[in-house]
This record gives structure tokens, sequence and C-alpha cells, in this order.
């Protein structure tokens, strides 16, 4: 299929309105929508709201009633398949063809097993003309936990390092504050803000009584705050129990005392232990994929980010590299020791980006 430049044109703002429901869609996908009439006006866009309201496409709709828009033979250009099936909304494909659309161009095929190319069959079905694959990576990526998930019930797991030139995450005696940048600080927000959960281990609950919020940038809802704690030795007092944010703590021993504890502070423990007698790496991911969890963004010390690598459950690092050395202190991960360079985990760069002083790395493991 041959796209024309208005095509890519639209999409393209297609895909910058999808874009701005970066921090809101969570658990659905961040999809745009732009109507354009058949002098290539634009009659309506708009991008899916949170769970449970509306989304891309009858935004894009309602935007262009208002506006006192006719869009009988308009385009209609949708950064995902318009859904088939009736869940807290009704089908946005049925939406569009009763709206009397001619053409509908799609970026990217739903994973989404209720969908999976059913919307499309629908609308062609209905005699709307739809042309699939214009600019489709870049629609996977705004959505790649969704599309991890609909394809392998995990999440996408991203796990973020904030480390000097040579590696180091914090000196010997633990000080970390501040390695890198107030710039590159607040860019580890907004890639917070855009998870659905936020996870850390005991050690770093123990050591740094972090918060593990969003609060550098604007968000209309916090990520749930997942915690590997082994022997349920969360404090009470600890900083992360914040009102009306959801707190998942993963454990290996129940002890129903510390759990009952927790509980009245509002969090939900989850035991899943393995055969060493510790969480149940893998097991998590699926239950979180259970819990309609997209994203996971990993904020942990070396212990937990080693675990996590050396059970191939990373899909990404978000590195922040500050222009220091601070010789010898605490690295990344606690991966190795290797005997052999074969045994290196292998990487491939997907973008490189200077936030302030620093680099921003995202890397992504070969499989």
């Amino acid at each position: 299929m041959t796209f024309s430049a208005q095509d890519t044109l639209h999409m393209t703002s297609a895909l910058a309105l999808a874009s701005e429901a970066l921090f809101l869609t969570s658990p659905n996908p961040r999809v745009g929508c732009v109507i354009v009439g058949t002098n290539g006006e634009v009659l309506g866009s708009g991008h899916t709201q949170r769970a449970g309201e509306a989304h891309a496409e009858v935004m894009a709709l309602r935007h262009a009633q208002a506006k006192h828009h006719d869009v009988k033979g308009a385009t209609a250009y949708v950064t995902l398949e318009p859904c088939s099936h009736h869940g807290r909304t009704g089908p946005c494909c049925d939406a569009l063809a009763a709206a009397s659309v001619t053409r509908v161009v799609v970026a990217v095929q739903d994973p989404n097993p209720l969908v999976a190319g059913e919307g499309i069959a629908r609308l062609r079905a209905a005699g709307v003309r739809v042309d699939v694959g214009l600019l489709g990576e870049e629609a996977k990526g705004l959505n790649i936990g969704f599309f991890k998930r609909m394809t392998h019930s995990t999440p996408w797991v991203r796990m973020k390092v904030a480390a000097s030139l040579d590696g180091q995450t914090a000196l010997e005696n633990g000080v970390s504050q501040w390695i890198t940048s107030a710039p590159a600080r607040d860019d580890g927000h907004a890639w917070r803000a855009r998870a659905c959960a936020v996870l850390t281990g005991i050690g770093t609950v123990m050591e740094d009584d972090p918060q593990l919020d969003v609060r550098a940038v604007l968000t209309p809802r916090q990520p749930t705050l997942v915690v590997m704690d082994s022997q349920l030795e969360t404090p009470l007092t600890a900083k992360l129990f914040a009102p009306g944010r959801p707190v998942w703590i993963y454990c290996a021993v129940d002890n129903a005392d510390r759990r009952k504890a927790l509980e009245a502070k509002g969090a939900q423990v989850i035991c899943l232990p393995n055969a060493s007698g510790k969480v149940d790496l893998a097991a998590m991911l699926k239950d979180l994929g259970t819990k309609q969890i997209n994203e996971v963004h990993v904020e942990a010390g070396h212990k937990l980010n080693g675990s996590l690598l050396r059970e191939d459950l990373v899909d990404e690092l978000l590195t922040y590299l500050a222009p220091k050395l601070m010789g010898q202190g605490r690295g990344m991960t606690n991966l190795g020791p290797f005997t052999t360079l074969d045994d290196a985990k292998a990487l491939s760069f997907h973008e490189v980006t200077q936030i302030g002083p620093d680099l921003r790395i995202l890397a992504r493991l070969s499989r």
C-alpha cells in the first residue's frame, strides 16, 4: 500500500494526539484520531480518555459535531485499529461506519484477541475502505506495553538506572543523591508517569525510604507501586504508603500478622514463592499481566536488577549517565562474574539523547 504525503501528515497528527494520552489511558492503549474532509480540512480530532470513557474515534466524531462539521465521505486516521467489541464503551468501528466516513487509515492492527482484525473486517463489510500500515512502528512504540501484554500476557519491563560514566549508582557508603542532574531526574519522573506500575525491592525501601511517586510532571494518576519483599519486612511507616495509591507487596513467606498490618495500611499482599525462598519473579510478572499492567518501571538496587536480568525478564534499560567518574562504588547490577564475553547480556541501543548535562540511553535486551 502506498500512502500519500497528506496521509502521512494526518497520521503524524494522530500520533501526536495519542502522545497527549501517554499518562492517561492505562490499561487501555494510547490512541489518536483525526478526521479529514474531502477538501483536506480537519473536521475533528481527539485521543482516548481514561479507561471506561470515550475512545479516540468517538472523541474525534464529537469534536466534529461540536464544530457542526458533517463527516460523511471523510477519511479517519487512527493510530490503532478501531475496536469491535462491547467493553465499557461501544465498538468504534460501528461508530465510524454509522457516521458514513468512506475511508479509514489505520496505523497498526490491534493485538487484543477481542479485536485482532475484526474492527477492520467490520468496517470493510460496511463498505468503508480501510488501509493499514502507515507509521505502524511509531504507533506500536506508544503502546509497547499493551502490545507485549496482549501477545505474551506479561508487561513490558523497563529498568531505570542513574549512574556515573563509569557505571556507579552510589558511593560505597550508599550516598547517591544526586549523581544525575535535575533535568535528568525530571525526565525520569515522566517515564514513571507513563508506566502502569513502579517496581522496587525491599532493600531500596529499607535503605532509602523512597516515595517513588510522580512529582516532577503533571499526571492525572499515580502508577501502582509494586514491592518485592520476600519476608514482609516493609515498615508500616514507609513513605510509599500514600492515600489512594495502590501498593502491591509480593512476598515468599506469608506471615499472617504482618500481612494483616500491611493490609491495614492499604497494601495488597500476594505470596508467590520460588524454590529458593524468594519471590518468583516470572510468576509476579504473569500476575501483573492479569492485573492489566502494561508497562513496569523498575527503580531498584543492584540485587533485584541483577535477578531480573539473570532471568531474562527485562525488555529495556533506561539509563542516565552523568559526566563524572566515581571510582569504586555500587554498580548497576550484581550480574556475573562471567568467565567469557559470550555470557554478557547483549543489548541494542534504541535511542541516545542528551538531557541537560547527562546522557539518556534506551537500550533493549537482545532476545
